[in-house]
């Protein structure tokens, strides 16, 4: 990627809205293909394990090539799938170009800006997590995160306490990609689910992004109704869909050959 620094910030900055951590994390781990025109970089694409397509970018003076370039390097990788953020109008439009199948995967969902309050009991306390708060971490959440160590030390980490009870955890990674912006998500203690805490863990989430000049954005699973519902009870709004969209290259070649 830091070959082609100024391709990606002009995709990031062709985008409607953003696109939360779960995606990026694909885009990072992919690998980066440039596209030229002779010497000059017209676009670039990138694929994760070689099969799946998380970026496709053609610049402006050369977007009339685009299809013929999109078809080429779905054929020359033999793309499986592609993961498309509806905000991204580019990719949205060459995946809908082809009679391909589209799976919804997820809501990405960016801060609304309005304020809301939450009734929270007066001895409940939202804090940072501390290495003396691992073990109850662990217990309450098991395999929610891979990694509770590494989160704690990156100081994306909180806890929501009420009395000794831990009532559920709160997560917020900063954007590699999206200056200014984090990823925030929560997980509720299953004893204390249905009384409203995980909109409140996510409401003091907000709040402290929003106190550091952080924008707060996050996802969910597309069928998912209740994390959806708590997030847009908390103040999340959402206008972006991630599809995962399969690739038929049989259809494709056919296509390929009707069009020749």
């Amino acid at each position: 990627m830091d070959e082609i620094k100024p391709l990606v910030a002009e995709y990031l900055k062709s985008l409607s809205s953003p696109f939360d951590s779960f995606l990026e994390e694909h885009i990072l781990s992919s690998a980066f293909y440039r596209i030229q025109d002779g010497q000059e970089d017209i676009g670039y694409y990138a694929l994760h394990n070689g099969e799946l397509m998380t970026q496709f970018y053609i610049r402006r003076s050369s977007l009339r090539k685009a299809q013929a370039l999109f078809i080429e390097a779905l054929e020359r990788h033999a793309v499986k799938n592609l993961f498309v953020p509806t905000c991204d109008e580019l990719f949205v439009s060459l995946a809908i170009d082809r009679d391909y199948k589209i799976h919804k995967q997820a809501y990405f969902f960016q801060d609304s800006g309005v304020e809301i309050s939450v009734s929270t009991e007066s001895d409940a306390v939202f804090r940072p997590a501390g290495p003396q708060d691992l073990p109850v971490i662990q217990q309450v959440c098991g395999d929610f995160l891979n990694n509770y160590e590494q989160w704690l030390h990156d100081g994306g980490l909180f806890v929501y306490y009420k009395d000794q009870d831990l009532l559920g955890i709160g997560v917020m990674e900063q954007s590699k990609l999206l200056e200014g912006f984090g990823s925030i998500g929560m997980f509720t203690n299953e004893a204390h689910r249905k009384r409203g805490y995980g909109t409140a863990l996510i409401v003091q989430m907000r709040n402290w992004c929003k106190a550091r000049g952080i924008t707060a954005i996050c996802g969910c699973w597309y069928y998912n109704e209740a994390s959806k519902r708590t997030l847009e009870r908390a103040g999340m709004v959402t206008k972006t869909r991630l599809l995962n969209i399969e690739v038929s290259l049989k259809a494709e070649k056919e296509a390929y050959n009707t069009e020749k």
